[in-house]
């Protein structure tokens, strides 16, 4: 084989690693189901703008919220994180409150383990003084704030590039069977919930809960946006697409789907 030949081999199979990217996905089954009780933040990520829509042209266009909220624009990192609680995570009630440079420590400790990787009970960070993470938030917002990660997260996570290769149907279908399956293993997927090149959602959702028919199949969310009730996401089969309900930042309609978190690349 010729230098050249070989040079276009590694480049191929180095590309290929990248789209497919299953290098480490996460396959342990967990010995629970995440709850949204329990296992969210009790705050919100916030939205910097009050958003406007035309049910006429079906255009979106926002202003300034006054005042300007103190936490926006970290979504993917408020999701994220939440499914790195579930993951790597122990929460012993027991155990005396520690002081706040303990926890900053033990937090950065969750957040700094990939959340494509598993973790045995045995190896979990143990978060001493409290039940669950929704107790863990209430009592210390500004903690976890501050170290779970900044809204650049939110501009440069690192599967942002699959949106650039479109989504077909069939990509679709694929993706949901994916998403079911971890579901089935209780490991809640993050998605990137999107529709590109316009950009009127470009959000992250934890899936935690799974309903099928026929027709359709439904997924239960924790949106970073809404901390105490639970939203749904819509695939129907026959279309083969997403759909999300309108909400304070999304006219609603179809969306784009795809897991993030699950991979290197991802």
């Amino acid at each position: 084989m010729s230098k050249l030949k070989r040079l276009f081999s590694v480049a191929g199979l180095a590309l290929l690693v990248l789209v497919t990217g299953c290098a480490s996905h996460c396959v342990q089954q967990y010995p629970r189901a995440f709850e949204f009780e329990k296992d969210t933040f009790a705050y919100r990520n916030d939205l910097k703008w009050e958003y406007v829509f035309n049910d006429a042209t079906g255009k979106t266009s926002h202003r300034d919220r006054v005042p300007e909220p103190e936490y926006t624009h970290h979504c993917f990192a408020v999701a994220r994180s939440a499914r790195q609680f579930f993951q790597h995570a122990r929460f012993d009630p027991y155990l005396r409150i520690a002081d706040d440079k303990t926890y900053r420590q033990l937090i950065n400790e969750v957040v700094a383990r990939d959340p494509s990787e598993c973790t045995s009970e045995e190896k979990r960070i143990v978060i001493p003084g409290f039940s669950n993470l929704r107790e863990f938030s209430t009592k210390k917002p500004n903690l976890l704030q501050d170290e779970c990660g900044g809204a650049w997260r939110s501009y440069f996570q690192r599967g942002h590039w699959r949106m650039m290769l479109g989504f077909t149907g069939r990509h679709q279908e694929h993706e949901v069977a994916r998403l079911i399956a971890s579901l089935r293993a209780n490991r809640p997927p993050v998605v990137h919930i999107v529709k590109f090149p316009k950009l009127t959602i470009n959000h992250a959702l934890l899936l935690y809960g799974v309903t099928e028919t026929e027709r359709e199949v439904r997924f239960t969310t924790y949106d970073p946006y809404e901390p105490n009730i639970p939203q749904t996401l819509t695939f129907e089969r026959k279309t083969r697409e997403f759909s999300f309900p309108r909400n304070p930042y999304f006219i609603g309609g179809k969306v784009d789907i795809y897991e993030i978190y699950r991979s290197w690349n991802r």
